[in-house]
């Protein structure tokens, strides 16, 4: 069992990286995330904005391949839906980081819940037709699931009241998401 002062001393020391930003070949893995969760308030809030970019921008970029590697109308109108509800998001968290007087932290190059690696955009950025719409669901579905999980993290331990707000949109939009991918991979 990991005391409470561990949990703390790790959440700490996973802030400090974020605000003095680490090189982009560490990444996060689950134990990392637990241990964000562990945050509380103003810290919460931050971390949320400065993982939650970089997710949102992969998002994009996943969708941006969508619109050149398939004909599938449900994917491209999918990869449009995201694009245009995730871009203005960015421009949102960017400004409450500003608002925080905190920066981007450097957190470019890490991989968060749901991200894919650059060899697995890769693979996905050379897939076409039907092998790419598999793909990218999955992938999708994947990266949803895990900006959610940022979402709930943020919810239970952030005081802002925007970034609760947007939190509680991005948990809706992409669970609806989430469900309409679900039931294309199916068919």
């Amino acid at each position: 069992m990991i005391s409470s002062l561990t949990r703390t001393a790790a959440a700490a020391a996973i802030f400090g990286l974020i605000l003095t930003g680490c090189s982009s070949d560490h990444s996060m893995d689950g134990d990392d995330m637990a241990a964000i969760s562990e945050m509380s308030g103003p810290m919460a809030d931050i971390a949320f904005a400065q993982m939650m970019i970089p997710h949102h921008e992969q998002a994009i970029v996943m969708s941006d391949y969508a619109l050149r590697n398939t004909t599938n109308p449900q994917i491209l109108e999918l990869a449009g839906e995201i694009s245009a509800a995730q871009d203005p998001e960015i421009a949102q968290m960017t400004a409450m980081l500003e608002r925080f007087g905190a920066d981007m932290g450097g957190h470019e190059g890490h991989v968060m819940a749901g991200m894919l690696t650059d060899d697995e955009l890769a693979a996905l950025d050379a897939a076409r037709g039907p092998q790419f719409d598999v793909l990218f669901l999955e992938a999708m579905i994947a990266h949803h699931v895990g900006a959610i999980d940022m979402a709930e993290d943020v919810l239970a331990s952030g005081s802002d009241p925007e970034v609760r707000a947007l939190a509680e949109e991005i948990i809706s939009a992409q669970q609806a998401e989430i469900d309409a991918m679900t039931m294309l991979l199916a068919k």
